[in-house]
């Protein structure tokens, strides 16, 4: 069974969400992917901590449910640059909305840290 169809058996939007953006560096690709393609090793390097067969197989995961595009131009030695796709793009709201929650969660555990050591 291809992806696609494992992805409309889910039936639940947020199920299929998940499933597409599972992985611990996704979201943090397409959030660098935001203001302009990038090369591999660009992303390699803002992403230290990342091994780089895990960063490939990130990226054709996001290329393959096509939020990312990667092009390959004819030159000697290849260059690639990955960048989102239109449906990319539309998941940056979702991204932002997160980006705003977060930081309400990092002043909410600023405020509850305080509450928390006044009260010992």
């Amino acid at each position: 069974m291809d992806i696609r169809q494992e992805l409309l058996e889910l039936k639940c939007p947020v199920a299929i969400a998940q499933n597409i953006v599972a992985g611990k560096w996704k979201l943090v690709i397409i959030w660098m992917l935001k203001d302009g393609p990038k090369r591999f090793n660009e992303l390699l390097r803002a992403l230290p901590s990342i091994r780089q067969g895990y960063l490939t197989q990130q990226l054709r995961e996001l290329e393959r449910d096509q939020l990312v595009h990667r092009h390959v131009y004819p030159v000697v030695p290849p260059r690639v640059e990955y960048s989102l796709t239109d449906m990319g793009q539309r998941f940056l709201e979702v991204l932002n909305k997160m980006y705003e929650w977060g930081l309400e969660y990092q002043e909410f555990l600023r405020h509850s840290s305080i509450s928390t050591e006044r009260s010992q």
